[in-house]
Parts: C-alpha cells; sequence; structure tokens
C-alpha cells in the first residue's frame, strides 16, 4: 500500500483531516483539549484530552457525521501567524497547546495556525485551502495514548484516521484493511487454536496449543531434515549465560538495552540469551581443531528473550521470547564463498518449498561515520564486506545496498519478504563475522602446523520459527498445506447408529500414517461439515453405507465441493504423496 506520509498530496490531505477531526470533537466535546495529530504511514492520528468521557465505535461514526457536516460547508482554512506572546494567549486554556509552545526556540519564532470556522489549531501546514476538499474519509479505531508517550503521564484516547482524494482509492483501502484483518495471524492463530497469550505469563510471551505445536514440530524436524543433509551438527544450550560471556563477545556493549535485566546468583550474574552466537562460540572452543575438520556447522532451534517494548509487540511475529533457526558455520578464509553460497542456496530452497517468492535481497553494511555501533577495525569490515559482495555477484543475485543495517561485528545478507499485508521484514539471514572469533581467541591448526583463526557464517534460514509461522499463516490464511495442517483427515459418520464402527476402523488405520480426528457427536451431518472447513482441515472423509457396503472412502478436499469416492490403499497412496511432495 501507499506511504501516506511520502505521498506529498496525500500528507497535506491527511494532515487536513487531522484537523477536521479536532474541529468535529471541537463542536461535540466543547471541553476537549488537544495534543497532536501527525499524520502517519497508514493516514493520521490525534491524541485528545476528552476528560471523563471514553469513546467507541459508535462514537466514532458520530465524529464522521459532524465532520462530514463541516467539510460540505465548505469553510475557508486560513494560515495565521502568530508571535510567542500571541499563541500563548490565544491557547491559554489549553495546557497541551501551552506545552508545545513553551518549548518552541526563541521568543521571536513565528508560529503558525491554521483557522477554519470557529476552530483554530497550531501547525506548520500546508494545508488544504477549504474544508470542503476532505470529502473521502474513515475513522478507523481508537486507543489510549500517554501524553509524550511517557506512562508517566495522563492516558489521552487516540483517533486514527485515513483520507483519500477519491471514493475508489478510499474503498480500495478499507478492502485492503479487511484483507489484512482476515489475514491477521492473531486472529487465525485463536480461531485454528495454535497460540495464546495471557497477561498473567505475561506480555509478549505467547504459548503454543496442540495445534500450534504440531506446526512447530514440523517445522522443526523440515529445516533439520535439510540441515542433517549438510553435515550440520545439532546442538542444545542453556537459556541464559553469564554477564562475562556477552561482555567478551561485545554484546553486553552493543546490546545491553535490548537485553532483560541481569539476575545475581551466589555472586555471578546472569542474563536471558538474546542470541545464540556466544554459546556455539564456546562449544567451539571446546577443543582444538584441525584444518581438515572444518567447515564446522553447528545449529540449533534455540530460545531467545529480548526486551521488546510493549508496543512492539505482535503475536508470534514479534515477542520477548521466540526460537530461532540459528546455525554457526566455522570455516577457513577460502571457504567463505563456497559456505555463503551454499547457505544462499538453502534460503532459496527452503522458499522454493513453501512457495516464497516475493521477497527482496539486501546487503546491509556498517556506517562507517559511526563509531559506537561497530566494532572499530576498518580492514576488518572492508574485507568482510567485499567478501559478501563478490558472493552476490558471482550468484548473480539482485540486491540492495543499505548502510547502516549491519551487525555491530558484520555485514550481513538480509532476505526481506513483502507479506500479502503490511510492510516488508527480514525473515532470513547470513551474517559474516571475522570479530567474534578473535575475541573468543578461537583457532584451528592450519596445513603448515600454525594456529589460524577462522571465520564464522551467522545464518539463519527461517528466521524464528514463531515469526515464520506467522508469515505462513498470513500467507496462506490459515489454509495450510497438508504436511503442517494439524489435522490432516476429519472422518465424519453420517449416521452413529450404522456408521460409526466403520469410521473408528478407519480412523486407525489411516491414523497409522496421519494425523487423524473423528468426528462422531451427535450433531447434523452438515453442522460438522461446515465446521471441517472452518477449521481448514484439508481432507474430509464423508461415511455412509455405500462406503461400509464397499469398504470405500468418499472424501471432500478442502475449498471445494466434489465428492470423490476411492479405495483405502488409493486414497492412502494420495494423501501421502501430497505430503511427500509438499502440496
Amino acid at each position: 500500500m501507499i506511504n501516506i506520509k511520502e505521498n506529498e498530496k496525500l500528507n497535506i490531505l491527511n494532515h487536513s483531516c487531522a484537523h477536521l477531526l479536532a474541529h468535529a470533537i471541537h463542536h461535540i466535546y466543547p471541553n476537549a483539549k488537544f495534543w497532536v495529530g501527525p499524520v502517519i504511514e497508514s493516514g493520521f492520528y490525534y491524541d485528545i484530552d476528552l476528560g471523563d468521557v471514553s469513546l467507541n465505535e459508535e462514537d466514532l461514526e458520530k465524529i464522521e457525521k459532524e465532520m462530514k457536516k463541516i467539510s460540505k460547508s465548505d469553510k475557508l482554512i486560513k494560515r495565521i501567524e502568530l508571535s510567542k506572546d500571541e499563541a500563548l494567549d490565544m491557547f491559554k486554556e489549553d495546557p497541551y497547546k501551552l506545552d508545545l509552545i513553551s518549548r518552541m526556540d526563541s521568543d521571536d519564532t513565528v508560529i503558525s495556525a491554521y483557522k477554519q470556522d470557529d476552530f483554530i489549531d497550531l501547525c506548520r501546514g500546508p494545508h488544504m485551502p477549504t474544508t470542503k476538499s476532505m470529502k473521502y474519509f474513515k475513522l478507523l479505531k481508537v486507543s489510549g495514548a500517554y501524553f509524550k508517550g511517557d506512562a508517566k503521564n495522563k492516558m489521552l484516547q487516540r483517533i486514527y484516521g485515513i483520507c483519500f482524494e477519491n471514493e475508489e482509492d478510499l474503498n480500495d483501502y478499507l478492502n485492503y484493511l479487511e484483507e489484512a484483518k482476515q489475514r491477521d495471524h492473531r486472529k487465525i492463530g485463536k480461531d485454528l487454536e495454535i497460540f495464546m497469550t495471557d497477561d498473567l505469563v505475561g506480555r509478549g510471551l505467547p504459548m503454543f496449543l496442540p495445534n500450534g505445536y504440531i506446526i512447530w514440530q514440523e517445522l522443526e524436524n523440515y529445516i533439520k531434515a535439510k540441515e542433517k543433509k549438510l553435515n550440520y551438527l545439532h546442538v542444545m544450550t542453556p537459556c541464559l549465560g553469564n554477564v562475562e560471556l556477552y561482555k567478551t563477545s561485545g554484546h553486553w556493549d552493543h546490546y545491553k538495552e535490548n537485553m532483560f535485566p541481569k539476575m545475581k546468583v551466589e555472586g555471578e550474574e546472569f542474563v536471558l540469551r538474546p542470541m545464540n552466537c556466544p554459546h556455539h562460540m564456546m562449544i567451539y572452543s571446546n577443543k582444538l581443531h584441525s584444518y581438515k575438520d572444518l567447515p564446522i556447522r553447528i545449529g540449533e532451534i534455540a530460545h531467545d528473550f529480548r526486551y521488546e517494548s510493549s508496543g512492539s509487540l505482535k503475536g508470534i511475529e514479534r515477542g520477548r521470547h521466540f526460537c530461532q533457526n540459528d546455525a554457526h558455520l566455522f570455516v577457513t578464509p577460502e571457504q567463505i564463498k563456497d559456505e555463503f553460497k551454499s547457505v544462499v542456496d538453502l534460503i532459496f530452497d527452503v522458499y522454493s518449498d513453501f512457495n516464497i517468492t516475493n521477497y527482496r535481497c539486501v546487503l546491509s553494511l556498517r556506517d562507517p561515520e559511526d563509531k559506537v555501533k561497530y566494532y572499530p577495525d576498518d580492514d576488518m569490515w572492508n574485507k568482510a564486506e567485499n567478501e559478501l559482495r563478490e558472493v552476490l555477484n558471482e550468484l548473480k543475485i539482485e540486491y540492495t545496498e543499505e548502510i547502516g543495517e549491519a551487525a555491530f561485528y558484520g555485514p550481513k545478507l538480509d532476505v526481506n519478504v513483502v507479506p500479502a499485508v503490511g510492510n516488508e521484514y527480514t525473515l532470513s539471514t547470513c551474517q559474516l563475522d571475522f570479530c567474534l572469533p578473535q575475541r573468543f581467541d578461537l583457532k584451528y591448526v592450519d596445513k603448515d602446523g600454525s594456529k589460524k583463526t577462522p571465520v564464522v557464517l551467522h545464518r539463519a534460514i527461517l528466521g524464528s520459527l514463531d515469526r515464520f509461522m506467522a508469515y505462513i499463516l498470513e500467507e496462506t490464511k490459515g489454509i495450510l498445506p497438508t504436511w503442517l495442517s494439524p489435522v490432516q483427515i476429519n472422518i465424519i459418520p453420517v449416521n452413529n447408529e450404522y456408521h460409526l464402527d466403520y469410521a473408528k476402523e478407519l480412523k486407525e488405520k489411516l491414523g497409522e500414517y496421519f494425523r487423524v480426528e473423528l468426528d462422531d457427536r451427535e450433531e447434523k451431518l452438515s453442522y460438522k461439515m461446515r465446521e471441517s472447513q472452518i477449521r481448514k482441515i484439508p481432507f474430509t472423509l464423508i461415511i455412509g453405507q455405500k462406503e461400509v457396503d464397499e469398504n470405500k472412502i468418499s472424501y471432500r478436499k478442502f475449498g471445494t465441493t466434489d465428492t470423490i469416492t476411492l479405495a483405502i490403499d488409493d486414497f492412502i497412496s494420495m494423501v501421502d504423496y501430497v505430503i511427500k511432495n509438499k502440496e
């Protein structure tokens, strides 16, 4: 979707509409006080103090009606320039505007305000010429927002809205929002009983229900099988570490604000780990290696914890606990290109299996001017960045370069997916690291008997299993391929009195190969069929007298109305083929 903030016409239109919203609020709630109403990527919002009044969806309709009335009145929108003293006097009854004015740089500052009929508001502008310019708008939701974003301050009410130049664009956007709502993995996760959250457990700490854990295990088994074919060695390491471990790695200096607070136990200080590379460095250092041992590929489905602000949390897409499909490849300098190519091949092999086609590759580089964020070694950075650039060029992979997006210890390839709804985000990554092996004094014995420092490739193919699952749920609208579906086959007897025994026999036989449920509730067939569709089960078996007499099965595939009858063994072969080929 279009970025409203970066489109000049829509930016002006939406900022003017924020004032139209405030104007309507002023009419309906005369005692309202106004903080700020900026344009954002998805429209605009206004933070308002309504005293004891708490808005709901019905109130938004009432406010919209008043906005339309003001719009039709076609009032001129006039720019007014004020001195600081004049502005302080004009807004003397509004403590929020007084706060803004008092923090402006100088008493000589020219302050602009915009007036439309009986409403005036501070603003730099520019604005539309009349209120009639804002005809095609919609208020979307209301939520709470602390004054200045500080939880110590008063909670204001934030109203979100959107405005377009024509009705068609507005309707397209509203349809997009409805599509996003239907695809939201949080809604799908609840409907299909995949995961849950509860503040008593903690925000950002999702819990996977039985259905979700089946999907989780399938993803884990899937990626581990691919890694084992590439001679990865899988390990398990603790979910916390000594603070000294992260001081050695450099994460304490560069990443401390993203960690949970340290815990003191018997004179030692521990933190929940935000990443796994320090642990894997220690596993490598457990014994001395020969150049013949390299590359050594250490993989782990690892539990990690990062402090994320509550406002950034989003289901299993972004939480405070997640599991990375992590690995660290310890290589000689001569092996960098081949191993990096192998990682890239693995990424695109996985994307092919999941039919992921909408993505872009980004070579994330350091900002040479930033002497704080990045490890200070120009030669190391130049060498590492050139290595990755050369491989990408040799592989003829299209990519863009982004300055300032590298990890503190090295450059990286990020593969950013563009989801069906929402903004792109990084799913897979491969990072080149000359830094951490030096900090941990890692060595291998080279051909000439000298000890050399290996290079490390940090890589995550599925990223985190949590985020990958969220992505797949949203891309498929919860219609998962058969191999991933928590329930693959649902058996429904038409009449329990006559058909249940055969249905039970089928469940036992099919259950040897697949994940099968038997719906033997005393409900109407149409009700049970409809529920099977709601649960998005790939195959629904309808067992009536014909199936019992002929020792066959009749099935309906999700999303179709055709009923197909097969011999049991033929059905098993068909479903097995679908699963093995990940159709």
